[in-house]
């Protein structure tokens, strides 16, 4: 068997609170995931400043690219002939691709409206009737998504079974059903109504897979995760779980909208209605606190854009908060960024020189902000992980939360 998930050990219950959470490994045809793991992005097959090696390096286990994107560039056929993505991208290691479902929400309900997944009710969290704009670049209908393309206005249409064609030509270990994303600010009755549409979405998609897999000869295998949906609505949730669940897929993703209020539980009751036996993958999400509670409530893997993006705005992940070092201050700080880290932009540069790099606009600052952002979401995970094998995860989780404030900059 080339894809083999075992947990090595379940997080203990605290206080009488039911936890998830468990360390595990996944065992792929390009090595072994030891679980909990940060996934790293590379949306276009290559993580924006940084190398493979230097990835590799740092220890990111795993990484992901975005379907959509490849499918407008370079497409399908040129990854494909070039041996896959493992060889097209220079990363031996475990890989995942999405399924283009998010893009069906980033490029249609939210484009144009400031709408992001995750939703907070002090922002004014409202429930309203989805309106997509005029000038979307994606709409949605029962067979599947039209885009059109950011590059040339050209349509793209992405059925389930289109979708699971172009990830099994693109050949990641690891890929998604096609599912539909949506806002957090739609009603109840249209996440219901897109949840529904997942569901038949994920028959198809894993028809086509089961169909793909089956005419290979000499390319290796790869697997299938589902995508639970029904948004911040906890019925859903567990309805979405437990349908998916009863599937043959190889593990799942958790995905969709949020309010960040209700994340947590939302989480849990998708794990706990999922089988115990596959791996869970929280997709899009990556701030340190929601690590804790994503991992404590049962999600072995998570991906972000977050580490690089915030790197390309000049912001920085601390053992305290995040710091912007173009800020005035940080111009005469002559010590590391954070004291606590040894990556390799901790040890050897200062704030002040990496602020000097950000205000002349140096194509380096971005190098060495992303190294450090990805090396301290990569180490925190693996802290976590670690803590959870001996017991103490709670400790370590207040331990890390008495000095991190998600709102510094």
């Amino acid at each position: 068997m080339l894809f083999k998930f075992s947990i090595i050990k379940k997080l203990s219950n605290k206080q009488g609170a039911q936890t998830l959470g468990r360390v595990g490994e996944y065992e792929t045809p390009h090595g072994t995931i030891k679980t909990p793991a940060f996934v790293a992005v590379g949306t276009k097959a290559g993580l924006k400043g940084v190398t493979t090696d230097m990835l590799e390096e740092m220890g990111g286990q795993v990484l992901l690219a975005n379907t959509y994107h490849l499918h407008i560039a370079p497409g399908e056929d040129i990854v494909y002939n070039a041996g896959g993505l493992h060889k097209f991208a220079g990363w031996d290691g475990p890989m995942m691709t999405d399924s283009g479902g998010f893009q069906a929400f980033s490029l249609g309900a939210a484009f144009g409206n400031h709408v992001s997944k995750i939703a907070t009710k002090d922002s004014g969290f409202v429930q309203e009737d989805m309106k997509v704009s005029k000038d979307a670049l994606a709409r949605v209908t029962e067979e599947g998504v039209m885009f059109r393309s950011y590059k040339d206005g050209s349509n793209l249409f992405f059925s389930p079974e289109k979708s699971m064609q172009i990830q099994q030509k693109l050949g990641a270990d690891i890929y998604f059903a096609f599912d539909e994303c949506t806002s957090p600010q739609a009603t109840v009755e249209y996440q219901k109504q897109a949840m529904d549409r997942t569901h038949r979405w994920a028959k198809r998609s894993l028809d086509e897979h089961k169909r793909l897999e089956s005419l290979k000869t000499d390319k290796p295998p790869q697997v299938l995760f589902g995508v639970v949906q029904g948004g911040q609505h906890l019925d859903l949730r567990k309805e979405s779980a437990g349908f998916l669940g009863a599937m043959d897929f190889d593990g799942y993703g958790i995905g969709g909208a949020f309010t960040k209020e209700d994340m947590a539980v939302a989480v849990h009751v998708a794990c706990e209605n999922l089988p115990e036996g596959k791996p869970r993958h929280m997709l899009g999400i990556g701030e340190p606190i929601d690590l804790f509670l994503g991992i404590e409530n049962g999600i072995d893997f998570f991906d972000c854009v977050s580490p690089t993006r915030l790197a390309r705005h000049g912001t920085v992940y601390t053992s305290t908060g995040k710091l912007n070092l173009k800020n005035q201050k940080f111009r005469n700080d002559h010590r590391p960024m954070d004291a606590s880290c040894n990556c390799y932009t901790c040890k050897k540069y200062t704030s002040a020189y990496i602020s000097h790099l950000n205000r002349e606009d140096e194509l380096l600052a971005v190098t060495l902000m992303s190294i450090h952002n990805l090396h301290f979401i990569i180490n925190l995970v693996d802290k976590i992980r670690e803590a959870m094998v001996e017991d103490r995860f709670f400790e370590f989780k207040e331990e890390f939360m008495s000095t991190y404030n998600s709102d510094k900059i």
